[in-house]
């Protein structure tokens, strides 16, 4: 036989002595700090979609004023040939 483990019995010293007593509103506080957190990711979420639809709203304003697509104007005239 093996001799008792010391880390085991001190677990159950643990265990077999008095139990901490439990505040009568944990359930009550836990639930309102669960709101809170729900609360708060819902607000980042609907941040970061309205950030996501104002930067495609910037961008597609500035495409069609800006036409990124054109080739952009010559900076020379062509010479004036036939006079």
């Amino acid at each position: 036989m093996n001799p008792p483990d010391r880390k085991e019995a001190e677990v159950r010293r643990m265990l077999d002595g008095p139990h901490p007593l439990v505040p009568p509103d944990l359930a009550l506080r836990a639930a309102a700090r669960g709101r809170r957190l729900l609360l708060r990711r819902r607000r980042l979420e609907r941040a970061g979609w309205l950030l996501l639809f104002l930067a495609a709203v910037a961008f597609t304003v500035w495409a069609v004023t800006q036409q990124p697509w054109m080739p952009p104007p010559t900076r020379t005239t062509p010479p004036l040939e036939g006079w």
